[in-house]
């Protein structure tokens, strides 16, 4: 419209005669003399009148007033009026007589107040609809993330109200995982803070005990010093957790991947935790079907392997079993780590692979008291997850616990 106003003037004008005279001439049959003045009138009137439209549009006259309502009932007004006018006036150069004119401006003076008090009624419909939003926004602004708008209609308010619905539930999503990441935030300052501070004091105890003199004999010292080395790669490892842990989170990780055998990685994982599972007096066995090669990254999928049986020797009783198992699952390999006796309460299991959720107390310390940092099944999901896999787990009391996790083969061709 700023771009081509005389065109629209031009083209409006030219339709709104078109079809005046399209009715007036086979209806009335007026002489030629008559249709020409009428024509030039009505050219001239009409230019006028959009002109004036076209002015105020331009000045925005309109939204000087304080309220949308009396915006909209202004130019009802004004719309009425210049009907009045151009019919008015039209009728007088018709020649029609006084009753008539008089007749004529009478019904014109009717529909006009007619057609103010329902236009009326329409801006105050609008008006209201537009408050509604108004004070919906303004609750919004102040904290109300559960305001929403109930969507009347079909039409732009409509589509408004929709759209602002749709952003209040996007702010009240954000907002709840805003909060669920400060809270994140504040566990993980407090985990971690536990996590080290328990074998840095521990250490620092020892270290002082022997420089006071207070332990001197030789086995003491040897014992110190042995502890002291346990509680260090404990922290060593802690710190490679939160390490890898951070890399995961910001997607930073970085895979190796090559065509490698799940079996080899199945058997080092026995063998290197199996002298841990005899210390627990634990039964720790392996199943591997024709599984190779697989297309993965060996050493993020060892160290899964190395978490869930360890994990598994945390909480197996004595005299229990852990089974290994890899088969194939159509075009994945799926891979198993049961442990019978120990099960997992159901409240627990959708947060099981959460960082540093240890579980109740009684679960969350092996044999020799030591507590874990509850970062080995977060960083397994993750490896799993970075292959494009799933990892999830099963429990019940009467059947033991079960990690599985499925990973896709896509073979790399060798070119």
């Amino acid at each position: 419209m700023k771009r081509h106003p005389l065109l629209l003037m031009i083209i409006s004008v030219f339709l709104a005669l078109l079809a005046a005279m399209l009715f007036i001439i086979p209806t009335l049959n007026p002489p030629s003399q008559d249709v020409r003045l009428l024509a030039g009138f009505m050219t001239s009137t009409g230019i006028l009148t959009i002109s004036v439209a076209y002015i105020m549009y331009r000045l925005g006259l309109v939204s000087w007033f304080s309220s949308l309502r009396w915006s909209l009932l202004v130019t009802i007004v004004l719309t009425v009026l210049l009907v009045f006018l151009n019919v008015w006036v039209t009728a007088q150069l018709m020649f029609i007589s006084a009753h008539d004119l008089l007749l004529t401006t009478a019904l014109l003076v009717f529909a006009g107040v007619i057609a103010i008090t329902f236009g009326f009624f329409i801006a105050s419909a609008i008006t209201d609809s537009i408050r509604e939003l108004a004070k919906a926004t303004e609750r919004l602004a102040h904290g109300d993330l559960s305001t929403r708008i109930e969507i009347k209609g079909n039409d732009e308010l409509a589509q408004l109200a929709q759209a602002f619905n749709s952003m209040a539930h996007s702010l009240q999503e954000i907002d709840a995982q805003k909060q669920m990441l400060e809270q994140a935030r504040r566990d993980l300052i407090a985990w971690v803070s536990h996590d080290l501070r328990t074998p840095l004091a521990s250490i620092r105890v020892m270290i002082e005990a022997m420089m006071d003199g207070v332990v001197s004999d030789a086995e003491t010292v040897d014992r110190y010093l042995r502890n002291a080395n346990n509680e260090i790669e404990h922290l060593n490892r802690l710190i490679d957790d939160l390490f890898e842990l951070a890399q995961l989170d910001t997607g930073h990780i970085k895979l190796m991947l090559e065509n490698a055998s799940l079996r080899d990685l199945i058997s080092d994982t026995l063998g290197v935790m199996s002298a841990q599972a005899a210390q627990h007096h634990i039964a720790l066995m392996g199943e591997v079907e024709d599984v190779d090669p697989v297309y993965m990254a060996p050493d993020k999928i060892q160290r899964v392997l190395y978490n869930l049986v360890h994990n598994a020797i945390v909480y197996t009783p004595p005299e229990g079993k852990i089974t290994l198992i890899a088969r194939q699952a159509e075009d994945s390999v799926r891979v198993d780590v049961h442990n019978t006796g120990a099960s997992i309460a159901p409240t627990e299991l959708p947060r099981i692979f959460e960082s540093f959720y240890r579980g109740e107390r009684s679960r969350s310390k092996d044999a020799t008291g030591h507590r874990g940092a509850g970062l080995g099944l977060a960083i397994a999901r993750g490896f799993v997850e970075a292959h494009g896999g799933k990892i999830w787990v099963e429990s019940a009391p009467d059947m033991g616990t079960t990690f599985s996790f499925i990973i896709p083969r896509r073979l790399q061709m060798a070119l």
